[in-house]
């Protein structure tokens, strides 16, 4: 990313690279810099000369009062939803002098906000020092280690084939490994009851990694190269949306569609044109949106889900094409649990009102006052403001602090997750099942075409 400021007298530019500042003539052509080292001929600034002295306890006070009033400048209501603020300042300011590290002074900023009741009261970033970041080469694999001294690859998740950086490196083309297969050494380090295969795998992500595998019995040793994932969380997630899917399919005989819904921005728009196409054609669908982590695309979702088919194209060559297209026929059912959050509160609560059908689950999240985070505190750190809230006509304000509750309420218990069970999308199914038999869709079928033939004039009769 490259980004550049000009000089008042517009004479002077800097720009800036990733790591580094250059100054250069407005006026005249930018010439490569001959070499990379800082001087008045190149241009490139020395930024290590750059010293600035920092008082933690003024600067975290300057930070303080600034997250205070733009809390108070951009909160949604004027009245700060009854909450003195002034008097929050008053008694959370002294503890300012008594913070010693940063992580303690985002402490209190979450606190002090904690004070307003409302979702989406952030802080993030700055000088925040994390633990250090070991970052971890990721096999998309499962194993379990075997008592005769090695490990076993229990599972290999199954992500979108096609794409490396969303599968497992072990499925790869031509390496042959199988589940079940024996995992004996990584990065030429023998693997045993004390040494895991993630303990040789640290420091190794997106890079080349030879492993030692064998077959299910011992034989077939050898070494193949893999090159591990930075992230396994896209392949993972495939494997068990498309492991839903197929048990919708399943268990209705192919009468119901199936999509899930990460969240309300790209990711989930994604996600949903993904499969609403194909899904669509079936009787029936149920929209997933567990654990949606929220947006702002509800509204163009529910406007495709709102579409009620009315009609058909037939056309001699083909089969019948919905009109409106990408309509669902049948009945459709919405799932939500209590980490549906934000704008998947939005969508849960308006799938509802729209009378798309039932909502099944537990009661969500609960927090629908937007932001727009796009202020920064001096060192960098991002706070954010509750400065949208959504009004409905039925509950008014009530989503706030609350959550859409589903009209059958389902939980999911330990034991379930344990053995793999999802009460939950199968009390959707039976809903569904429900909705097919007391409601059959109507198809039309291709007969009683009109007839349009020329009328058939009456036939004179020859007299004698």
């Amino acid at each position: 990313m490259v980004s550049f400021a000009t000089s008042k007298d517009a004479t002077a530019l800097v720009y800036r690279t990733p790591n580094r500042l250059r100054a250069v003539n407005a006026t005249a052509k930018i010439e490569k810099a001959q070499d990379d080292k800082p001087s008045r001929k190149t241009g490139w600034i020395d930024l290590s000369r750059v010293k600035v002295s920092v008082d933690p306890r003024a600067e975290w006070m300057q930070m303080f009062r600034d997250v205070w009033r733009l809390q108070r400048e951009y909160f949604w209501v004027e009245d700060m939803s009854g909450v003195n603020w002034q008097r929050v300042f008053e008694r959370y300011a002294p503890l300012v002098q008594r913070v010693s590290t940063r992580a303690e002074f985002s402490d209190l900023v979450w606190e002090m906000q904690g004070e307003l009741g409302t979702s989406h009261a952030y802080e993030m970033g700055g000088d925040h020092r994390l633990p250090p970041d070991w970052p971890l080469g990721l096999l998309a694999a499962d194993f379990t280690y075997d008592t005769g001294g090695f490990y076993r690859i229990a599972h290999i998740v199954k992500g979108d084939t096609w794409n490396p950086d969303h599968s497992s490196p072990l499925d790869a083309p031509g390496l042959g490994i199988h589940e079940g297969d024996r995992l004996l050494a990584v990065r030429g380090q023998p693997l045993g009851a004390h040494d895991m295969p993630q303990s040789q795998l640290v420091h190794q992500a997106g890079v080349p990694v030879d492993l030692t595998v064998a077959g299910a019995d011992g034989t077939n040793v050898r070494r193949v190269t893999v090159t591990t994932l930075k992230n396994e969380t896209p392949a993972r997630y495939r494997e068990w949306v498309d492991g839903k899917r197929q048990f919708v399919h399943h268990r209705t005989g192919g009468r119901c569609g199936y999509i899930h819904l990460p969240d309300m921005s790209a990711r989930g728009y994604s996600e949903f044109h993904r499969y609403f196409s194909l899904e669509a054609e079936r009787e029936s669908l149920i929209i997933d949106v567990r654990y949606n982590g929220g947006g702002h695309v509800s509204s163009l979702i529910l406007e495709k889900l709102g579409r009620r088919r009315i009609g058909y194209d037939f056309p001699r060559w083909s089969i019948p094409v919905p009109y409106p297209p990408e309509s669902v026929l049948g009945p459709m059912i919405a799932i939500c649990n209590e980490f549906t959050g934000s704008d998947g509160d939005v969508f849960s609560h308006a799938f509802k009102m729209m009378k798309l059908g039932p909502l099944v689950g537990k009661r969500t999240w609960g927090g629908v006052i937007g932001i727009w985070p796009r202020y920064r505190l001096v060192d960098g750190s991002v706070t954010t403001q509750p400065e949208y809230s959504l009004w409905f006509k039925d509950v008014e304000w009530g989503i706030e602090n609350y959550g859409a509750k589903p009209d059958v309420e389902v939980d999911i218990a330990p034991q379930d997750y344990a053995s793999g069970k999802d009460p939950q999308l199968e009390k959707a199914i039976e809903l569904v099942f429900r909705a097919l038999e007391e409601n059959p869709p109507q198809v039309p079928k291709n007969t009683n075409r009109p007839s349009l033939p020329l009328p058939q004039l009456p036939r004179r009769v020859a007299k004698d």
